[in-house]
């Protein structure tokens, strides 16, 4: 019998991908989006996390197989903030219940290899410590001085650092759910696009993320990463972000680093 998953930022992109993949193997997804989803419902606000979750166990009856945090936006604004964090881990925390009844649980989120890079330390602290207000206050900051650009890397490098803290914890580990993380290097979606549109921005990102091995993916390489990391074969990865990024992340961290 197919499991029953829920896929933030199903309408394009990583999350539509993966959600057109799990259908096709025989799962039901629950997909949460602006629109164009079976949930809409707007994660960078408090309103809108707690619109989801009711929505996405309303149509799952309470019991969750898997949930998926693909819901993500890039650019030097305050929603990189309040969608990739906090947005996530609200999600992800209010379904976590309802994937405690299933038989065999996951949970993954997308991070980023930028959350290998230059961030702002303000902005990080105040997500770790959940403070969402003080958190989009430091934002603003970064955004008045010019360093709008360190704000996707403090919001990924936050998400992993938080899934690293409490997936060995009671309520995850403890309740028998995988939760984990794929870090995607350069992918050709929707968000990348005006990436290399842009010839200065193209020179940035490619020096920012070389990607040695096969060069750029394609949405269905992250989905397929993702859908391993919540399928039943999955039963002892906790706490993890893998890297699938054409060797990015080893290429610009090095051997000592794993």
């Amino acid at each position: 019998m197919g499991r029953t998953i829920a896929v933030s930022g199903s309408a394009s992109g990583i999350g539509k991908t993966l959600a057109e993949l799990l259908r096709k193997q025989g799962d039901e997804v629950v997909g949460v989006d602006l629109r164009d989803a079976e949930v809409c419902a707007d994660l960078s606000t408090a309103e809108g996390r707690i619109q989801a979750v009711a929505e996405v166990l309303e149509r799952s009856g309470g019991a969750l197989d898997g949930a998926v945090a693909c819901a993500g936006v890039t650019g030097p604004t305050l929603l990189t903030v309040q969608v990739n964090y906090f947005g996530a881990v609200a999600l992800l925390d209010g379904l976590r219940p309802a994937l405690a009844e299933a038989r065999a649980p996951r949970a993954a989120v997308v991070g980023s290899i930028s959350g290998t890079q230059p961030l702002d330390e303000a902005v990080l602290r105040a997500c770790l410590d959940g403070d969402e207000p003080a958190a989009l206050a430091a934002a603003d900051r970064v955004l008045e001085t010019g360093q709008g650009n360190r704000l996707y890397p403090s919001s990924k490098s936050a998400l992993a650092q938080w899934l690293r803290r409490v997936s060995v914890g009671p309520e995850w580990a403890g309740a028998g759910i995988p939760l984990n993380a794929i870090a995607p290097g350069v992918v050709r979606t929707p968000m990348s696009a005006p990436l290399f549109e842009d010839e200065k921005m193209f020179k940035i990102m490619n020096e920012a993320v070389p990607m040695p091995l096969n060069g750029y993916a394609d949405a269905i390489v992250i989905a397929e990463a993702l859908a391993w990391l919540v399928s039943p074969a999955n039963s002892h990865m906790a706490g993890q972000v893998i890297y699938v990024d054409g060797g990015a992340e080893a290429t610009l961290r090095g051997p000592s680093v794993f």
